[in-house]
């Protein structure tokens, strides 16, 4: 794993958490399907004048993930065999997406398409859900070391040294 320039200088990383912001007209609804269906635990809640809501709940490790055009299209042409996804889609890390499928099923999420091992060996299943979310739920079904041996994994300064 490539460590960021500050990490390798010693220096506490620029950003220490990455926190989406999803607003939901139907409040309770998304929270009972996020916090209750999904099990995404609440850390916190906060409440004003108006009847302002908001419940940041604990998604475990975040990463943002950047994928140029042609990768969204050959993603969603392996997961949903066609073009379905809009520029952000939300995935969540599960240990059994088959159990997760059913649960979000149950609580009410539409599926996009059921549980399929994709190429880089995650089991990975898709809903629209509430708060108008496109989301995901993926298995990893191989270590990270097993996957960075199969052919088209790495990093991408890997890729460029690679190239060169």
């Amino acid at each position: 794993m490539t460590l960021s320039p500050d990490a390798e200088n010693g220096k506490p990383p620029a950003v220490r958490q990455l926190r989406l912001v999803v607003e939901a007209e139907d409040y309770e609804a998304a929270l009972a399907f996020y916090r209750d269906a999904l099990g995404l635990p609440e850390q916190a809640a906060f409440s004003g004048g108006d009847g302002a809501h908001v419940a940041i709940l604990d998604a475990g490790r975040a990463t943002l993930e950047i994928a140029n055009p042609a990768q969204k299209r050959m993603i969603d042409d392996v997961e949903v065999g066609s073009q379905v996804a809009p520029k952000i889609r939300v995935a969540f890390e599960v240990d059994d997406a088959r159990a997760a499928t059913d649960r979000l099923l149950s609580a009410g999420a539409e599926e996009v398409a059921p549980p399929t091992v994709t190429p880089w060996q995650s089991l990975n299943a898709r809903f629209d859900a509430p708060a108008g979310l496109h989301i995901s739920v993926f298995q990893e079904l191989r270590s990270l070391e097993e996957r960075q041996s199969l052919d088209g994994f790495g990093t991408e300064e890997g890729r460029r040294e690679d190239a060169s």
